[in-house]
């Protein structure tokens, strides 16, 4: 694994999605388009709410972003889920960076509430994950609390945010 940092540009970020960040069979991000952040601009293991951790990334939103043209015709709108997945993504790339082995899973989020959207207009997307457990077994969950910031105002909350690396391929979504 390459050096712990507190923050991440572009160019490292899709060297995760290549499986160069942690090393091979460890965490990914998702290559572009699925790549929902441009950086993480924070990143502390003791950080946030509960002192567990946190991580916060940040998406410059673009007019010609891949879903506006297709989500929907006449009203584009970026998919809610692009954003709860983006604050999925953080966190399994928080669990990488802690060192913990395996490949990150998606396993379920408690609660979402989704307050605004976003439009081609908007210029910059913050998301902050906090954490507020990591538990490591036989493979390691990370669980947390996130929001995503559209110019500033909260417009999404996704309480118990959980991910999992697994080192067994077959295990979990």
């Amino acid at each position: 694994m390459s050096e712990r940092r507190s923050s991440y540009e572009y160019e490292e970020l899709l060297a995760c999605a290549r499986g160069e960040l942690f090393g091979q069979g460890n965490a990914q991000l998702p290559l572009p388009p699925m790549l929902m952040f441009d950086r993480i601009s924070r990143i502390e293991e003791e950080g946030g709410e509960h002192g567990k951790g946190l991580i916060v990334a940040e998406f410059e939103i673009r007019p010609d972003h891949w879903f506006f043209p297709c989500h929907f015709k006449g009203d584009p709108v970026m998919p809610g889920c692009l954003g709860l997945d983006a604050l999925w993504q953080m966190l399994g790339f928080f669990l990488g960076w802690l060192g913990a082995p395996g490949r990150g899973r998606a396993l379920s989020v408690g609660e979402v509430k989704f307050s605004g959207i976003v439009e081609p207009s908007a210029t910059r997307i913050e998301y902050v994950v906090e954490l507020k457990r990591v538990i490591r077994r036989k493979f390691t969950l990370g669980i947390g609390d996130g929001v995503l910031r559209l110019d500033g105002d909260v417009i999404y909350k996704a309480d118990n945010l959980r991910v999992g690396l697994f080192q067994d391929s077959t295990q979990g979504a």
